[in-house]
């Protein structure tokens, strides 16, 4: 009995993670192969604007409360959904950027990717299509 509850309790404390590895992802057709996570945070938090190869970024990010944009900014910067929404209500406030494009759902979000070769976007890999390609892949936990 105390082995049951041990487990129950154990696996009641683990942290919630979305199914699959996380992935960010470009059109099939864009010129951008890879990036760095630098190059991810750069892109995702509003540095720059542009890929490393010169061709213009259309950002996308997923919904409020969305269990996938949790661990992605989680991984990615180390910060809760929370603290990016104070960060980006800054860059706003103070005019300096814009927050990416929110999209209602993954489907949403790949359609996105895959209407423009200048679209980057992150999803887990179980919504990977051939239609994507992989620009940067996180590391296990």
């Amino acid at each position: 009995m105390k082995y049951w509850v041990g487990l129950l309790i154990l696996m009641l404390t683990q942290p919630i993670r979305a199914e699959g590895e996380l992935l960010v992802v470009v059109s099939r057709e864009s010129r951008v192969d890879s990036l760095t996570k630098s190059e991810v945070v750069d892109l995702f938090m509003g540095r720059y604007v542009n890929f490393p190869n010169g061709d213009k970024a259309k950002v996308f990010d997923l919904a409020p409360k969305s269990e996938i944009k949790g661990l992605f900014y989680q991984r990615l910067v180390n910060r809760t959904e929370a603290q990016i929404d104070a960060y980006w209500a800054r860059l706003l406030f103070s005019g300096r950027n814009t927050p990416p494009k929110k999209t209602e759902s993954p489907g949403q979000l790949i359609h996105e990717i895959m209407s423009s070769s200048h679209a980057i976007g992150y999803i887990s890999s179980q919504d990977l299509t051939d239609s994507l390609k992989v620009v940067y892949r996180f590391e296990a936990l």
